[in-house]
């Protein structure tokens, strides 16, 4: 079964069991919702349980959880650095111009059919989604995700067709 990351935990809040979580999802009060169930996964990246959200508040730039059956610090705070995950079952249908970004990382990137290299991150800074494109003996290129500049994306040929206007890749 596939897990998607959808935060992790970076601290415990409070003595009643509640847990701090710096998030990664678009879709928060979806996957934090009363009754949701997510993965645990330790620092290796290994299963550790199911949790159920019991309770979801957002506080400052983090959501707090607390989960069914862990009512008190000691139980949660082991989980320190721990990945929350869904299972690819609960993963909502998106719009057809919509992506989950493990479905654009690893895509290759090309210009007028000229191969500019491979999807390997996606960054969040403002306005706009930022994809940065890893080319072979060059920089990483930084595309902002907008129709000017990513003009298709092929996920059943994992290909992405792009305009790189001027100024957006300084080596050339």
């Amino acid at each position: 079964m596939n897990y998607f990351n959808v935060g992790k935990i970076v601290n415990t809040q409070g003595l009643k069991g509640e847990v701090r979580v710096l998030s990664v999802t678009d879709f928060v009060f979806e996957r934090y919702k009363v009754g949701s169930q997510l993965a645990l996964f330790d620092k290796n990246n290994q299963f550790v349980r199911n949790l159920d959200v019991e309770s979801h508040r957002q506080h400052k730039n983090f959501d707090i959880l607390k989960f069914k059956g862990l009512y008190h610090i000691n139980e949660v705070e082991k989980f320190k650095n721990y990945s929350l995950k869904i299972s690819e079952e609960f993963l909502s249908p998106l719009a057809t111009d919509e992506f989950y970004y493990h479905e654009i990382i690893g895509l290759s990137v090309y210009e007028k059919n000229h191969y500019i290299g491979e999807i390997k991150e996606i960054l969040q800074p403002g306005a706009n989604d930022v994809w940065v494109v890893q080319r072979k003996g060059k920089k990483d290129l930084l595309l902002p995700y907008i129709p000017s500049v990513v003009l298709s994306v092929n996920l059943a040929e994992k290909k992405i067709d792009v305009d790189i206007l001027e100024g957006l890749d300084d080596e050339d």
